[in-house]
């Protein structure tokens, strides 16, 4: 079985790209200034602590176009193996 880095390596953009900055924000939290990816990351970890600062569920989903908003869903449904993975490697660097 491959790593996950490397079948995160392996989804097109910005699939993989949302999933990295996934994996950024359960390391290291919310930094820098709001991106798509970002808002996407958040989403796709349904987590909404992560969302920028200052930014609700209703205005950051709606700063989403409906091409991002699609990319969660199909993160959601086809990668969720992906998404628990890295909830749980993010877990056991915390400990």
């Amino acid at each position: 079985m491959q790593s996950i880095a490397r079948q995160i390596e392996q989804l097109p953009y910005p699939l993989d790209k949302i999933l990295l900055v996934a994996q950024d924000l359960l390391c290291a939290g919310v930094t820098g200034p709001p991106t798509n990816e970002q808002i996407a990351a958040a989403f796709v970890l349904a987590r909404v602590e992560l969302l920028p600062p200052g930014c609700d569920v209703v205005e950051a989903w709606e700063h989403l176009d409906i091409e991002w908003r699609l990319y969660v869903r199909h993160l959601w449904q086809d990668y969720r193996h992906l998404i628990e993975a890295l909830e749980v490697g993010a877990a056991h660097q915390k400990d």
